[in-house]
């Protein structure tokens, strides 16, 4: 090693008593403290606001800096931009039904969530999780059909799947044909439901759930549900978080867009085989779980929670 960098080390170890790299101050900050906070409280006040948007409420201020600059400074407050989540609009009867609900079964047993058969539909689409990717590639080949992802409008079409599952795993997944209506809301329940739940061993008196859809709710179907003695549990209105199917319908969807269908058949195909591959753990742990879920919606007052 050149004599210049032995001579550096036996000076730093006279002054510091240390041979390693000690912290280096660095350029200095274009934000001082009083301006880094202003730009956090913006920040907090309108969690939706664009770094260009922040850049420009900074200029205002008499800050000139660059996007880089301000995302470094949200970074370092702990705020990282995210997808937004949605969520369902909650009126004052939504949050008073919710709230009802979490309290009614705060006291229920896990055993007792382990004997509902659990239902939903949900809309499967061809191209709907690949929409972005990215893909490694030499410059100018962007158009290269290796490197690119076929689209066609409206998603290449869709399909509408009903489904259900205890904690003893997943029972039936089947293909809605056509409009969705009450009629064949009550041919898939004549088909399904029950066998589904001897499938899943949940004996006699197990409890059906699905939520307050007009088809769901309607005269006949409920007169359906009375003759074969089935117990519905009492849902509240606009609680998909209370749901832990809707757990299973992202796990779905994320496993059935990675094997990438080509078509609504092969589509079909790829969900009925996922569905049937969720582990029963999966199942299990969700309804081990259920009681906090009731205990979020109660501390949120009623109001959506992270499930």
């Amino acid at each position: 090693i050149p004599w210049s960098m032995v001579k550096t080390i036996i000076k730093k170890w006279k002054v510091y008593g240390t041979t390693k790299t000690l912290p280096r101050s660095g350029r200095p900050s274009k934000l001082d403290d009083r301006a880094r906070r202003r730009l956090i409280r913006e920040a907090t006040k309108r969690p939706m606001a664009t770094l260009q948007e922040l850049q420009a409420f900074m200029a205002k201020t008499g800050q000139s800096v660059h996007v880089t600059t301000i995302s470094q400074a949200l970074h370092k407050s702990g705020l990282y931009g995210r997808v937004a989540r949605r969520k369902p609009l909650l009126k004052k009867a939504h949050l008073e039904s919710r709230l009802k609900y979490a309290k009614k079964h705060s006291g229920d047993s896990v055993a007792m969530w382990q004997k509902v058969l659990w239902s939903d539909e949900t809309k499967m689409e061809l191209f709907g999780l690949n929409a972005k990717r990215y893909v490694w590639r030499k410059p100018n080949t962007a158009h290269h059909p290796k490197n690119t992802i076929p689209t066609v409008k409206h998603g290449g079409g869709s399909i509408m799947l009903w489904g259900c599952f205890s904690s003893a795993g997943t029972g039936a997944l089947v293909r809605i044909e056509g409009k969705m209506n009450g009629a064949k809301y009550r041919e898939v329940l004549e088909e399904n439901l029950l066998p589904s739940a001897r499938k899943l061993k949940l004996g006699r008196k197990f409890t059906f759930q699905h939520d307050n859809d007009p088809k769901h709710t309607a005269k006949a179907t409920l007169e359906w549900l009375r003759n074969k003695k089935v117990n519905v549990l009492e849902w509240p209105s606009q609680s998909p978080d209370l749901n832990p199917i809707e757990n299973l319908w992202h796990d779905l969807k994320i496993a059935v867009h990675q094997r990438s269908p080509r078509n609504l058949t092969e589509l079909e195909q790829f969900c009925k085989e996922e569905w049937s591959n969720i582990a029963k753990s999966r199942c299990t742990k969700l309804l081990e779980t259920y009681p906090n879920r009731l205990i979020a919606v109660i501390a949120a007052k009623g109001a959506s929670t992270k499930y």
